[in-house]
């Protein structure tokens, strides 16, 4: 999913590792030595914390131009592929219902499993008051929200003050990013009708906001090996044992939608779509999944992903050419079936309750945002907090999933890999040959 140097990857790992050790390390002391935890919290709140702060809000800085530029360039370039007919419209089809489908999956899990409710009500309370008042009030005026209409709808979409709902209400706020969303597919839109002249125009300068974004992502990546030890080592010294438990199940929930959605989904798709043989389809790009994992890189296995589905599967080249690039950047259903866990685990740690309406509203903001920044490295952390304050739930809380999110990384890497390769067989046995020029890949 992201092209995070594997040293810091690695370290991140470490990092989490140490703190999630030392944190229950402290625990059991703290059990016959209760001074021990009374200092370790105190600990967490005079330096590890404004540490984790830090972090976050580095993160926090860029939703909204990130998610602005990054969405906005993607809808106006898609006017370059207007005229690529059938291959076209059936690779966005698979891309939008792929990780439709995926996103789902991942709620009906966190449902079903409800890892978030491991913590009982009073250690719920006790993460709210950790969080601050500001995350309070956001929960309140969530509970406060009108029951679900068309007025309510078109007052979440389209605010009468577009700037301020961008803004915030205050300092300690996040702007709201449906709005965000709904303007910026507005200009991608507009773009396309300017001409290839003024639309690479509009272009280049939404791709520059992106990189200088990035930057800033990757700035806070540098502090993570630091950050994810202190935040995990001070969430479980405050809470105890139930995130621990919130967290080993929220990981294992995801790992095996996440291997569902792959194995499961992708083989009905091939037994219904195509001619191929499910088990033998997976012994061929098994070696692809396997770099996709060890490398949490898209971009970087994206020449295996050729090669196998050239050569191997006898995939045409002009389709793979078309098809894998694009998947690369856009077809990414592992991180937004991440997105929609995520979200919605958080949601039930803090008590929020997302009813079905809200849910929909999320699958569809998971599928945009995963096409929105998926090239981007880091880039779901920042839209991941911004969707947990459209919800009504405490960005900070993101801070809970970041130590268990390299493992996750890898897995989902595997999933969007292993989707695009699917979704290139199909788009092959069922579009008629016809020479097509590879898409411009930029970034």
């Amino acid at each position: 999913m992201s092209d995070i140097d594997p040293k810091l990857a690695n370290r991140i790992l470490i990092g989490l590792a140490v703190g999630a050790v030392a944190g229950v390390a402290t625990l059991l002391i703290g059990a016959v030595a209760p001074g021990v935890l009374d200092g370790a919290r105190w600990l967490a709140n005079f330096a590890l914390d404004p540490l984790g702060q830090v972090f976050l809000r580095l993160l926090f800085f860029v939703v909204i131009p990130l998610v602005f530029a990054s969405l906005a360039a993607g809808v106006a370039q898609l006017g370059e592929l207007k005229d690529l007919g059938p291959l076209a419209t059936r690779t966005f089809t698979l891309f939008i219902l792929n990780m439709s489908i995926a996103v789902a999956l991942g709620l009906v899990m966190m449902n079903v499993v409800r890892p978030g409710d491991a913590l009982d009500a009073e250690t719920k309370t006790q993460l709210m008051q950790e969080y601050g008042g500001a995350a309070q009030q956001t929960v309140e005026r969530s509970a406060q929200r009108p029951s679900m209409s068309p007025q309510t709808i078109v007052d979440m979409f389209m605010p009468r003050n577009l700037f301020g709902a961008f803004v915030g209400n205050d300092r300690n706020t996040l702007g709201e990013v449906l709005p965000l969303i709904l303007f910026a597919i507005l200009v991608g839109a507009a773009a396309i009708r300017l001409g290839d002249t003024k639309r690479d125009e509009v272009v280049a300068t939404l791709e520059l906001v992106t990189r200088l974004m990035t930057g800033i992502v990757q700035f806070a990546l540098k502090l993570a090996p630091y950050a994810v030890p202190a935040m995990i080592f001070s969430v479980i010294v405050k809470v105890g044992w139930d995130i621990v438990i919130a967290l080993g199940v929220f990981v294992l929930a995801c790992l095996a939608v996440l291997l569902l959605h792959l194995f499961g989904t992708m083989s009905l798709w091939l037994k219904l779509w195509t001619t191929r043989r499910p088990l033998e389809f997976w012994k061929i790009v098994r070696p692809v999944l396997i770099t996709a994992f060890s490398t949490s890189s898209s971009s970087a296995t994206l020449p295996a992903s050729l090669a196998v589905t050239r050569e191997q599967l006898g995939v045409k080249p002009t389709t793979a050419g078309f098809v894998l690039p694009l998947g690369a950047t856009m077809n990414m259903s592992g991180t937004a079936l991440y997105e929609g866990c995520v979200v919605l685990f958080v949601a039930q740690v803090f008590g929020v309750h997302l009813g079905w309406a809200e849910q929909g509203t999320l699958l569809v903001l998971a599928v945009l945002s995963a096409v929105a920044v998926a090239s981007i490295p880091g880039g779901s952390l920042p839209l991941i907090a911004g969707l947990l304050v459209t919800f009504g739930i405490p960005a900070e809380g993101i801070g809970i999933i970041l130590g268990a999110d390299r493992l996750l990384d890898m897995t989902r890497t595997a999933v969007n890999v292993g989707s695009d390769i699917v979704t290139a067989v199909i788009v092959d046995e069922r579009t008629p040959s016809k020479p097509v020029p590879p898409p411009v890949m930029t970034g």
